[in-house]
């Protein structure tokens, strides 16, 4: 089988003010170093309100879309915001995990890799903050185990900044296991070891700033990848943000292209222990733009081989 690229020109639709990190530049980048590899390459439908509602409540959507400027752009949390074209981009990210998880459980392709922004795992059930609007990761958990009849599935979240969204989620989900890696201290605050989950279904490995590729392996190797495969997936979602990158301007881990190749390597290597090397990965942080270039890249070459 192959690995699917999912993605759309919506998701470059949504502006956001001048120097805000979460720009344009980013996906278009990604997309670049993508160009020429062999992709099975599949246009991101707009996800359902019905999918969305899977995660979300009504009245937190009915928001977000009175909230959407015809002109100009707003600010729905700190940092967070709407223009014109923003919850377009959001629902063809939402829809790209759903069409992902279907593709991958339905034996089309044995992974996948949805190249879409804004990214969601920052995402509250009901609050849009740190550049997200809707709960990508959380929303392929839930469509897989209500939709496809799951019984097991795993997010591992490797972007730098602690996937709050996607916990506050899952936090009451049984049949999940949240696995999220995160510099601390720093934005959101959250990810400390004690926070487990309703059902100790949420393992956090906080990581000091400082540390590079050698603790990141260290900590996978004796926390996350043993829970993992304890867990024994069906399906294993990942949350990809590549702003770990050593030359990340909003974090200070030191990680290597190498490292988000390894990791990616040792999540197909569980997953195709586990759940027959299904996988399937959407994007999040990654700020630098080389960095993430790069390391996006790395991380899909890694899907690849495992597809192949």
């Amino acid at each position: 089988m192959t690995t699917a690229l999912l993605t759309h020109a919506d998701c470059l639709e949504h502006v956001t003010p001048e120097g805000h990190p979460e720009r344009v530049a980013r996906l278009e980048h990604v997309l670049h170093v993508l160009e020429g590899l062999d992709l099975k390459r599949v246009t991101a439908p707009l996800a359902a309100d019905d999918d969305i509602l899977r995660i979300h409540p009504a009245s937190y959507l009915a928001d977000l879309r009175r909230n959407t400027p015809a002109e100009g752009i707003n600010t729905v949390d700190g940092d967070t915001y709407l223009s014109p074209g923003s919850l377009d981009a959001a629902f063809r990210g939402a829809g790209a995990a759903v069409k992902a998880v279907d593709m991958v459980l339905g034996d089309e392709v044995q992974n996948a890799f949805c190249a879409t922004r804004p990214p969601g795992h920052h995402a509250e059930t009901s609050t849009a903050m740190g550049f997200c609007l809707f709960g990508n990761a959380a929303l392929a958990v839930k469509h897989a185990l209500d939709y496809h009849g799951l019984s097991r599935v795993a997010v591992v979240d490797f972007d730098v900044h602690h996937g709050n969204g996607t916990q506050d989620l899952l936090w009451d989900e049984p049949r999940s296991l949240f696995i999220s890696s995160q510099q601390i201290p720093l934005f959101p605050g959250t990810g400390r070891a004690n926070e487990t989950g309703a059902h100790d279904n949420v393992l956090n490995m906080p990581l000091p700033p400082g540390s590079g590729g050698a603790e990141m392996r260290r900590v996978y190797e004796s926390e996350a990848f043993p829970r993992l495969k304890e867990f024994n997936p069906e399906l294993i979602i990942v949350s990809a943000g590549f702003d770990a990158h050593a030359n990340d301007p909003l974090a200070q881990l030191y990680w290597k292209v190498e490292d988000f190749a390894w990791l990616t390597q040792q999540i197909c290597a569980i997953a195709a222990e586990c759940c027959d090397g299904k996988v399937v990965s959407v994007m999040e942080g990654g700020y630098d733009l080389a960095g993430l270039a790069a390391s996006a890249k790395a991380h899909v070459d890694e899907l690849m081989k495992a597809g192949s």
